[in-house]
């Protein structure tokens, strides 16, 4: 199994390259080239759940230890990393089909499948890297593809998000870059597995609490998370539509969440004070963003402000995890809170994506986002309209939907672990939540149609209503998670390397 590993670099990196040389060639060759890669590492992430040993290694250049010392690169799968790619292909794989019809009303068809592939190529890096400084230059692959593609329109609106974005992702960069640095100087290694056994037999010191600061502060502005969220809402709602639902369902996750998740959790010893930061900003983002979504009248700014508040949930989960492990508390309440976490961000990427790709839809067929023009489509677009109406339950937390038992987990496991004030905001953000999105299909989808010529134009086509439907349908799939033989399979792999702590040292380097 540890000689596929590669391929989830490999083939999005080819892609990148093979698709602008040839498609003078063949000028459909993005179109059916990106799906097809994004199906095979699709498979390729599923085929890791079923695998027979808990950790995967593979050692890049064929540089294996050298008296237990990491001298080369390594890439590490485990359970998290399993769900994370299955997270990012699945939602690249639907994006990229979407894209097929979307992408008619854009010039340069070429030039978007590359970036396409080339920032694919570099989440997968982020979760599959081993080694600290080969996460930051994957995570600047992924985020300079973003920033091109977040200003693909080339109009005014998207060139200045996307400089906006960079601006302020180049701030994180540069962060996370002197985190590494200061720590390469306390350790003299980069490959986290053997940071995290020097780690653990110096124990805690100042520059220590400098770096984790360092390092929350450059993932929080990747993971957009209050108050380092000021690019997203620029961002996600300027980009293509299917750019915005990999921005929103994965990139967030892979360049952000995921990176303070393995750091904080199989790096650095877990404290008190880090974990109880963590929660607090899980918390202010679940709240304020869901405060900043409502107001908004423009559907896609809508969205992203509410993956502010949603991503603020997977944080709730996580940091409550955190803070429980810190005080040696009840490990049960953990687990649960921890996987609550892990089941809403996967639930996350599946209606967010969806909803995105629901906003850009309406966008095809009627030449606005702006809710108070739009009107009456679910006469004319009833699919469009079902699919935007289960992901806007699945989202608000409304059975069967997956977003309901997800957010139902992570509350039970608040009121277990006696964070009753964060359990009261976990249900009050749901219930604001829920209104918004009942304007959503209120404005958009119910009442008079007000665009007369939308009836001879009909649904969206045919890849873009695939996608959706899909999407639609792993709303309510998903649901089964909640099940103990498939969370067993999906989930509590991940669960037990978050709690494996600082032992996640031990089958990579073997102490």
């Amino acid at each position: 199994m540890s000689a596929f590993i590669p391929f989830f670099v490999i083939l999005p990196l080819a892609g990148a390259f093979v698709i602008p040389v040839f498609s003078g060639y063949w000028k459909n060759m993005g179109k059916v080239l990106t799906p097809t890669l994004m199906l095979v590492l699709l498979a390729l992430s599923v085929m890791f759940f079923f695998r027979d040993s808990a950790v995967f290694v593979y050692y890049v250049g064929g540089w294996e230890l050298i008296n237990g010392v990491p001298v080369g690169i390594q890439f590490v799968v485990d359970g998290l990393s399993v769900l994370m790619l299955s997270i990012i292909n699945l939602v690249a794989f639907f994006a990229s089909f979407y894209s097929i019809s979307y992408l008619k009303k854009f010039t340069g068809d070429k030039y978007f499948y590359a970036l396409f592939c080339l920032m694919v190529a570099g989440m997968n890096g982020v979760v599959i890297t081993g080694d600290l400084f080969n996460l930051f230059i994957f995570l600047e692959i992924a985020v300079i593809a973003s920033y091109a593609l977040v200003a693909f329109g080339i109009e005014r609106e998207e060139l200045e998000a996307s400089f906006k974005y960079q601006v302020l992702g180049g701030l994180a960069s540069l962060l996370v870059l002197l985190g590494i640095a200061v720590l390469y100087w306390k350790t003299g290694s980069l490959n986290i597995a053997d940071i995290s056994w020097v780690l653990k037999q110096e124990g805690s010191s100042p520059s220590l609490l400098f770096i984790q600061i360092l390092f929350i502060a450059g993932f929080g502005l990747k993971a957009a998370m209050i108050p380092f969220h000021a690019w997203l809402p620029d961002a996600h709602s300027s980009a293509p539509a299917p750019i915005s639902a990999m921005l929103s369902g994965v990139l967030i996750k892979a360049v952000g969440v995921y990176a303070i998740m393995r750091l904080f959790f199989n790096m650095f010893e877990l404290t008190y004070e880090m974990s109880m930061l963590i929660l607090v900003i899980g918390t202010i983002s679940m709240v304020g963003g869901v405060f900043l979504a409502i107001g908004q009248w423009d559907f896609k700014r809508l969205l992203a402000y509410h993956s502010i508040s949603q991503m603020g949930y997977v944080f709730l989960g996580l940091g409550m995890g955190m803070v429980i492990l810190s005080v040696n508390g009840n490990k049960a309440v953990a687990v649960m809170a921890i996987a609550g976490g892990l089941y809403h961000m996967v639930n996350h990427a599946v209606f967010k994506g969806l909803l995105f790709l629901n906003s850009g839809a309406v966008e095809y067929k009627t030449g606005t986002r702006m809710l108070k023009e739009l009107g009456g489509l679910s006469e004319n677009m009833p699919l469009t309209s079902t699919s935007s109406f289960g992901a806007s339950m699945a989202i608000s937390g409304i059975p069967p939907f997956n977003g309901f038992f997800s957010k139902l987990m992570i509350i039970v496991a608040a009121v277990q672990g006696q964070f009753y004030l964060m359990a009261a905001l976990a249900v009050l953000v749901s219930i604001i939540t829920l209104a918004s999105f009942m304007k959503v299909h209120r404005y958009a989808f119910s009442g008079n149609l007000r665009f007369r010529d939308l009836k001879k134009f009909g649904e969206a086509p045919f890849s873009m209503l695939f996608s959706m439907l899909v999407m639609a349908g792993l709303c309510l799939l998903l649901s089964l998670l909640i099940i103990p033989v498939f969370r067993d399979i999906f989930l509590t792999p991940a669960v037990n390397d978050l709690m494996n702590l600082l032992n996640y040292s031990q089958p990579i380097i073997g102490f």
